[in-house]
């Protein structure tokens, strides 16, 4: 079915970016997989693209964008590509959105034109070692000494942690004995800051060239003037993207599972088995006539949650939804994919393989599917 949702700018766009990871980072994947990272130079590529400034204000250097189509735009053929950019996606996806949401003016002029370069990458420090997504029960600390606060805790599984140069931390300023959720506090932490320490590098299953870090931090003075929004109000700032997150997730894993589709037609009609192509079989044509099925489904359905995203009416039930049934879609697909690889799927040469260790993630990070359940379970009631 035609896609009727973009027009000329947003297909210039798309024309960019494809040659872009055609040229810039396709043939480098394998590399950057090894080195467990992007390297930091690429984001001033993707800024002199447009990527990274796409909805920072023109007078900061940014594209100035209201519309999240271009971001789907720019995430959708990486995807494509079958292809990540570390840390990229979070930065513009999910973190970016705090700071236009909540900086102030001084922060705006201190940050923005940095995001919009490329020269600042940002990351979001939630998860605790212990605490997973319990972020009510995290045991960062941040006391208030004067001018700063001491921020003493530590992080883990923070994508782009690696690279950020600034990253924001979630930490409890405040108890309350009757609300959990009240004393978190968002404060931005910077590179170079005594005290603020990246640790290892994490080892995953896929996504190797997403870095992915803990942090310690150990009396860090952290500036009042880099506490981002409300003191004490931090809960329920972070609640406020977490459909958009949800849905940048659901766009990514839609995104790969088409390439996967793609890679496996093409491998298809040129593998031979017993004398002709794995496509002769009629396995193998009912496989992929259900997975173009499955595609289009989801592609429907992220489509109109981002326009609904666009106009402010997409729920938390709905961003749920989208990323329950494409990260569910995701998962079988890129498994069917594999199948009809046969064993050289198995091989980390294949793009398959990549794509497959990929897409585990999927349905645990932004929220897990159990997690998505829950969501769409209240929105009805139960």
């Amino acid at each position: 079915m035609q896609r009727t949702i973009f027009n000329e700018d947003h297909d210039a766009f798309r024309d960019a970016v494809r040659d872009f990871m055609r040229s810039e980072v396709v043939p480098h994947i394998d590399d950057w997989e090894k080195a467990g990272a992007v390297p930091r130079e690429v984001f001033e590529k993707t800024a002199e693209l447009g990527i990274n400034g796409l909805q920072i204000p023109e007078e900061f250097g940014g594209g100035g964008m209201d519309s999240f189509l271009f971001n789907m735009i720019a995430f959708e053929e990486i995807g494509y590509a079958a292809a990540s950019l570390g840390g990229l996606q979070v930065h513009l996806n999910t973190v970016l959105p705090y700071f236009l949401e909540y900086c102030n003016d001084e922060q705006r002029q201190r940050w923005f034109p940095g995001f919009a370069d490329g020269s600042l990458i940002a990351s979001i420090a939630m998860t605790e070692p212990g605490t997973g997504s319990d972020l009510a029960g995290m045991k960062t600390t941040a006391v208030r000494d004067g001018d700063d606060f001491i921020l003493n805790g530590s992080k883990t599984f923070i994508t782009g942690g690696i690279n950020a140069d600034l990253v924001i931390v979630a930490a409890r300023t405040a108890h309350s004995d009757t609300d959990r959720r009240h004393g978190l506090t968002l404060l931005v932490v910077e590179d170079g800051m005594p005290g603020f320490e990246r640790g290892r590098n994490l080892e995953k299953l896929g996504l190797k060239s997403s870095d992915t870090a803990e942090l310690s931090f150990q009396d860090v003075r952290v500036p009042a003037a880099n506490v981002l929004g409300e003191v004490d109000k931090g809960f329920s700032m972070l609640g406020n993207n977490l459909s958009q997150e949800r849905l940048s997730i659901a766009i990514t894993a839609q995104a790969t599972a088409t390439a996967a589709h793609r890679l496996t037609i093409d491998y298809v009609n040129e593998r031979l088995v017993f004398g002709k192509p794995v496509a002769h079989f009629q396995n193998t044509k009912f496989v992929l006539a259900d997975i173009a099925t499955q595609l289009q489904a989801g592609q429907s359905m992220i489509d109109q949650a981002v326009l609904a995203l666009d106009d402010g009416t997409l729920t938390p039930a709905d961003a749920a939804m989208v990323k329950l049934f494409v990260t569910e879609a995701q998962g079988k697909i890129v498994d069917q994919c594999l199948q009809l690889h046969g064993g050289y799927g198995y091989m980390r040469e294949y793009a398959i393989a990549r794509l497959y260790a990929d897409a585990r993630v999927s349905r645990i990070f932004g929220g897990t599917n159990e997690v998505m359940k829950v969501v769409i379970a209240k929105s009805l009631g139960l």
